[in-house]
C-alpha cells in the first residue's frame, strides 16, 4: 500500500488487515474451487477486484468491460504482478447492453460468480438527458439484466456494486443506485445477492485526486470545494471489501467501511493541500480561475515552491455536503467484521412501481425524446423520499 495515499486520507494503516487475516484460508479455498466472471473489471475498482480473485488462482475467471484499452492494460499489470495461473483467464471487450454481450454470457454460462462493476458514476453525468439516460441503463437496467441472466444460467451468488450515494440520496447517480438495489430484491429467493457500499476510491479514473495528478502534469491549477466532505478509501481496498461481500455477504447484504466520521470525513481542500505539500509545493491561493489560469503564464513569475489553487463552496446541482454509508431506517450490523459493517435489508418493495419504472422508460426510449423532468418524476414515483434540487449549474461549467 502506499504509504502516502494513506497519509493523505488520514490513516496510516490499511482497512480491511485483520478481516483479510481472519478469513484468508477460506478465501483460498473458495475462489480456488470456484470460476467469476467480472463485469466492469477494467475500471479502477473493478481491475482491484480481479487482482484479488486472480491471486488466489481461480479455476476461471473471465473479464468483461467496454474499454479495450483498459483491458489491455489490466492484462499487462496481471501478467507483469502475478504472472500466471493454471485456470481459464480471458478478457472480452464488450458492452454488457449489447447483443455480442448476450451470444457471449449464451456460450460461456455456469459461472459460481457474477461480479457487476460496471458503473456510470460521476454526479455530473446527470448534466444532460442522453447522458442521464445511458446512466440509468447502466446502473438500473443492465444490472437486471446481468442478474435475470445469471439466475438463468445457474450462477449461485451475484454481487453488484452501490454506492454511499444511495443512502439519503440527493443527486440522480445516488438514486439511480438506491433504485439499482430496489430491484435486486426482486430476486431475493432466486439467487443469493449481496452488494457494497463505499466512500470515493482515491485517485481513481475521473475522480478528483486523479484530476490533481493530471493538472500537476500539466502544470495547470488545483480546483476543489472547500464546504464538501467526503470518506476515502484506496482501489485495493475497494477490491477487498467488493470480495468479501462477494464471498460472505448474503440475502442482499451491503458491505460498507467502517469509518471514523471525525477522522476521516475528510474536506478536498484539507487533502488537496495534503496533496501539494506531499508534491513539495506551497498552496498558493487564488481568488478566482482567472487569476489560477494565468500564474504559469505571467511573465517574471518565479514562484516556483508554489502552486495555483481555487477553493471555493459547492455551487452545482447534485453534490451533498458529506456523506453517509446508511441512513436511519436501515439496520446495521457491526460484529460480524472487524472494519466491516453490514446492512442487513428487509427487502421490502413495490412491484407496481418497479414496473411502471421500466415501462415508463422503455417508452421515452423508444419514442426517443426525453427531458431530465421526465425522469426525475419517474426517479421520485419508485422512491418518494428522493429530494432532487435543480440548481442549473453542473460540474462541467467550472474549472
Amino acid at each position: 500500500m502506499n504509504d502516502s495515499t494513506l497519509a493523505l486520507i488520514g490513516r496510516e494503516a490499511s482497512l480491511f488487515n485483520q478481516d483479510l487475516k481472519t478469513h484468508a484460508r477460506q478465501l483460498r479455498e473458495v475462489i480456488q474451487n470456484a470460476s467469476f466472471l467480472v463485469l466492469g473489471g477494467a475500471g479502477t475498482i473493478g481491475q482491484a477486484v480481479v487482482k484479488e480473485i486472480f491471486s488466489r488462482s481461480p479455476l476461471k475467471l473471465h473479464v468483461v468491460d467496454i474499454s479495450e484499452n483498459n483491458l489491455v492494460e489490466l492484462v499487462r499489470d496481471i501478467r507483469s504482478s502475478f504472472g500466471y495461473i493454471k485456470g481459464d483467464f480471458q478478457t472480452f471487450a464488450l458492452d454488457i447492453g449489447s447483443e455480442e454481450y448476450d451470444a457471449y454470457i449464451r456460450q460461456n454460462a455456469g459461472f459460481d460468480y457474477v461480479l457487476n462493476l460496471s458503473a456510470l458514476k460521476h454526479v455530473r453525468s446527470e448534466k444532460d438527458p442522453f447522458t442521464l439516460m445511458r446512466m440509468i441503463n447502466t446502473n438500473v437496467l443492465n444490472t437486471n439484466k446481468t442478474l435475470t441472466q445469471s439466475i438463468e444460467h445457474g450462477t449461485s451468488k451475484y454481487f453488484c456494486v452501490s454506492t454511499d450515494k444511495a443512502a439519503n440520496p440527493v443527486n440522480m447517480m445516488g438514486a439511480s443506485k438506491r433504485i439499482m438495489e430496489s430491484f435486486l430484491y426482486r430476486y431475493q429467493n432466486q439467487i443469493d445477492i449481496s452488494s457494497a457500499r463505499f466512500a470515493n476510491v482515491a485517485f481513481s479514473d475521473g475522480s478528483l485526486l486523479h484530476g490533481f495528478n493530471q493538472r500537476i502534469n500539466k502544470r495547470q491549477p488545483i480546483v476543489a470545494p472547500q464546504d464538501i466532505r467526503r470518506y476515502f478509501v484506496t482501489p485495493r481496498e475497494s477490491g477487498e471489501l467488493c470480495l468479501m461481500s462477494c464471498i460472505f455477504g448474503h440475502d442482499l447484504d451491503i458491505f460498507f467501511p467502517i469509518l471514523s466520521q471525525q477522522t476521516h470525513l475528510l474536506s478536498f481542500a484539507k487533502i488537496a493541500e495534503r496533496y501539494l505539500e506531499q508534491q513539495g509545493y506551497v498552496p498558493f491561493h487564488c481568488e478566482n480561475e482567472e487569476e489560477a489560469r494565468q500564474f504559469f503564464v505571467s511573465p517574471g513569475n518565479t514562484k516556483d515552491r508554489y502552486w495555483p489553487c481555487v477553493f471555493s463552496n459547492s455551487d452545482t446541482t447534485g453534490e451533498k455536503e458529506y456523506e453517509e454509508f446508511f441512513t436511519q431506517r436501515e439496520l446495521v450490523n457491526r460484529d460480524s467484521f472487524s472494519e466491516i459493517g453490514i446492512i442487513k435489508n428487509n427487502a421490502s418493495y413495490d412491484e407496481k412501481n418497479l414496473v411502471n419504472f421500466e415501462t415508463e422508460l422503455m417508452k421515452l426510449k423508444s419514442q426517443q425524446t426525453w427531458n431530465k423532468k421526465h425522469l426525475v418524476a419517474l426517479f421520485q414515483a419508485v422512491l418518494p423520499e428522493f429530494q432532487h434540487e435543480e440548481k442549473g449549474k453542473y460540474l462541467d461549467s467550472k474549472m
